[in-house]
């Protein structure tokens, strides 16, 4: 059998590396809610057929 070629040096993966021994993993992603945010209706503005309809 032939020896593992061993891998090629990332200067980007020794960087990661070191600076998770030293500070620790960081802290994983939040969940984004899927529930949509109430009073979206109220952020626009009537329209102006709809201002007439509501003074007659």
């Amino acid at each position: 059998m032939t020896k593992r070629k061993p891998a090629r040096f990332s200067a980007t993966k020794a960087v990661k590396a070191n600076a998770r021994e030293r500070v620790g993993q960081p802290k994983p992603a939040r969940v984004v809610d899927t529930v949509p945010r109430t009073g979206r209706e109220i952020k626009h503005k009537p329209k102006l057929e709809e201002i007439i309809r509501q003074e007659e």
